[in-house]
């Protein structure tokens, strides 16, 4: 017979065992967060299943879909001669200072536009080249463009073939074009015998609705993205941007607004001599102050506007003593360049 006993029966002296330890309840997994599902493109995809993938992104409420430009370079053929001449223009320069820095490249985009539909008619001339400053390019052009010195070295823009796109051209249109129009015209004088329009300044992107006036932003309002800050591609978005129908007014385009603008003089409008206690007053009016002429100053878009800003002068800032202030008329052929327009008095 086999007899079993346990050490604590045997030996009741010794400690009793310690009860088996018990094994760590396992800890939750976290839950997985969503990953975002990412449709890639390969041999084996179809262009008709990307672009189904494309239309059911577009269809949900919580995505938004972005297209890379794709340059237009043919439009329909004009249905009549009424047409404009245009020339899209962007430049890429050492700095911000058109009296010491340089272009290091510029793109003009020559196109026919409709007065009717506002939309262009024809194919798109292209020039873009690049050109050597005659200095190092500073790190920071650098960084933005891409363009370095060993892309300029011994680069030259053809002159010739500049004045023979800008032959006949009505209208140049650049998206700053208070920036571009100076180093335009210290390159090629030739620049100062057209007229400019301003998309930046002359289209009121706030009042149809765009969030900010950046060329990439406008452009991604569209759906649109691109290789930014290379004065050609730069060209192409902006010709997209302007001929897409205005937000807030879907029968015109930006491009029709802008050759209406050109078409206009704008006025400058300094407050000369208007005593101190009328800053406020000023200020809240959108007056600025000119520092070095010591005079408060507006911009004023076409003559009824200075019609009533003067009668509002002489009512709330001058009162009933006589006053003169000083007024530039700035046409299209001055407008956005370093000089002045036709400055002359105005008796309120």
């Amino acid at each position: 017979m086999k007899f079993e006993f346990s050490n604590a029966e045997l030996f009741p002296e010794l400690p009793k065992p310690l009860p088996p330890l018990k094994a760590p309840k396992p800890k939750a997994k976290p839950k997985a967060k969503p990953v975002p599902v990412v449709v890639a493109a390969s041999s084996a995809t179809s262009g008709t299943d990307i672009e189904a993938s494309v239309q059911a992104l577009a269809a949900h409420p919580d995505y938004r879909v972005l297209r890379r430009l794709q340059p237009r370079l043919q439009w329909p053929a004009a249905q009549n001669a009424d047409v404009v001449r245009v020339v899209v223009l962007d430049t890429e320069t050492t700095g911000l200072d058109a009296s010491k820095d340089k272009i290091i490249e510029m793109a003009l985009l020559r196109v026919d536009v409709d007065r009717a539909t506002g939309l262009p008619v024809g194919p798109v001339q292209v020039f873009d080249e690049l050109e050597d400053p005659g200095m190092p390019i500073p790190k920071e052009a650098r960084e933005i463009t891409g363009i370095t010195d060993a892309d300029v070295a011994g680069k030259r823009l053809d002159e010739s073939r500049i004045a023979a796109l800008m032959d006949g051209v009505d209208v140049v249109i650049a998206h700053n074009a208070g920036f571009d129009r100076p180093f335009c015209e210290a390159r090629l004088p030739l620049f100062r015998h057209h007229a400019w329009a301003c998309s930046f300044a002359d289209l009121d992107w706030k009042a149809q609705g765009r969030g900010s006036s950046k060329l990439e932003a406008l452009a991604q309002a569209l759906g649109l993205f691109y290789d930014a800050h290379r004065a050609e591609m730069d060209c192409h978005a902006l010709l997209a941007v302007l001929v897409a129908p205005l937000p807030n007014e879907p029968d015109t385009t930006g491009i029709a607004k802008l050759l209406r603008a050109a078409q206009s003089p704008f006025f400058r409008l300094q407050a000369t001599g208007a005593p101190f206690e009328a800053k406020d007053l000023l200020k809240a009016r959108a007056y600025r102050w000119n520092s070095d002429l010591r005079v408060w100053h507006t911009r004023l878009s076409d003559e009824a506007a200075l019609e009533a800003e003067c009668a509002w002068l002489k009512a709330k800032v001058y009162g009933a003593r006589n006053a003169s202030v000083m007024v530039e008329k700035v046409d299209a052929l001055s407008k956005y360049a370093a000089r002045t327009g036709t400055v002359a008095p105005r008796a309120l």
